[in-house]
């Protein structure tokens, strides 16, 4: 594989799935005719059970964005105010944010060395009298150790929240990722693989949850004169839902592209001494979210020369997740985050770095991207 070519136009981590701006039209037509914009009209119901299938999940609940979801997941649970949720430092802020908006306290836990997500053997250590939950992240759609997460909250009788950002579609022989602990928060955001634009949903086995979680996100207001409780307002409006209920008939699709695109990638990549390309579990579907790469210490560049290099070609890869969030300011001066052991984050976070990856990239992109990594940039 050899390429001389120059990329003139800006090659970005992600690009947003995006139906037909007729279809577009016609949706915003059946809105505007309706008069009906927000407040759970029919195409938020309609995407609500449409969701259901293809999550394999029995309950859904919209949201305008996946952190009002998240917030609402974790106020959802009657957790005790002031008390510890066990995560994973390797995320995006949100996570702990919403922990810390709840008035709770995020305790983070290392990651394991191959998925990425929290170290299932290294939680157990961490767990105190206030202890009430463990929030998992799937992160890049890798699944969380769910089976070990679920005996030790069963263990010490606590509650278990998911972040499945990355893993809209993800599947554990068959089963919905979705259906996994307590309840699970999707993002719908631009950049994710199946978008509202901005958006997300919880999905939860407990159909007891269903009554609680419309009423915190609206106000805690269940009729005209009823306020059950102190809620918020995560409502999705109508352009939202059709925008969704467009890319769900286009994120198969997608999917697909994508995955001939890692294909590539796999086959070009996966031979590179000092790069290492993490592997998704047998019986795992992939939700082809990100493609991230480690560039570890016997590579001739850095993770961030790389990181550099790549801009300087108007390739642009982002460095997920740097920093950690036990690096934040706001947290990093915590005596459980100084007293705890991050060794394997605190490598992970200099050497992770995710390519661009999408359906439409074209294959002399792709070509380029490899060849620069097989040559060490030079």
């Amino acid at each position: 594989m050899s390429t001389n070519i120059t990329i003139k136009e800006k090659i970005f981590v992600t690009k947003p799935l995006l139906p037909s701006l007729l279809n577009v039209e016609n949706e915003i037509r059946e809105i505007w005719n309706s008069k009906w914009l927000t407040n759970m009209g029919q195409k938020h119901n309609l995407l609500e059970n449409k969701l259901k299938e293809v999550l394999k999940t029995p309950n859904v609940s919209l949201f305008n964005n996946g952190t009002i979801a998240l917030l609402v997941a974790i106020k959802s649970l009657d957790l005790p105010y002031g008390s510890e949720i066990i995560t994973t430092p390797f995320t995006f802020a949100a996570t702990p944010h919403c922990i810390s908006w709840n008035g709770l306290k995020p305790v983070f836990c290392d990651i394991e060395p191959n998925t990425m997500t929290i170290d299932a053997d290294k939680i157990e250590k961490l767990i105190t009298p206030n202890t009430s939950a463990i929030l998992g992240v799937h992160v890049y759609g890798f699944p969380c150790n769910v089976e070990k997460i679920e005996q030790i909250a069963k263990k010490y009788n606590l509650k278990v929240i998911y972040d499945a950002a990355h893993a809209f579609s993800t599947e554990i022989s068959g089963r919905g990722i979705g259906t996994y602990g307590d309840i699970t928060m999707f993002s719908f955001h631009a950049t994710k693989l199946f978008n509202s634009i901005e958006g997300g949903c919880l999905t939860y086995n407990n159909p007891n949850l269903v009554r609680k979680i419309y009423n915190l996100r609206n106000f805690g207001i269940r009729s005209e004169e009823l306020v059950e409780e102190v809620g918020i307002n995560g409502k999705m409006n109508e352009v939202q839902a059709a925008i969704g209920l467009l890319n769900l008939k286009l994120f198969e699709k997608e999917q697909e592209k994508r995955a001939k695109v890692k294909e590539f990638y796999d086959k070009h990549l996966s031979l590179i001494k000092g790069i290492r390309i993490p592997k998704i579990a047998n019986g795992v579907t992939n939700s082809y979210q990100y493609y991230p790469i480690i560039i570890e210490d016997d590579y001739p560049l850095t993770r961030d020369d790389a990181y550099t290099k790549f801009k300087e070609e108007n390739i642009f890869t982002r460095k997920y997740f740097y920093p950690a969030c036990h690096d934040y300011e706001c947290y990093k001066n915590d005596l459980a985050v100084k007293l705890s052991d991050f060794s394997v984050v605190d490598n992970l976070k200099h050497k992770v770095l995710c390519l661009p990856f999408y359906g439409d990239l074209k294959e002399n992109t792709l070509e380029f991207i490899c060849e620069k990594l097989q040559k060490g940039f030079k």
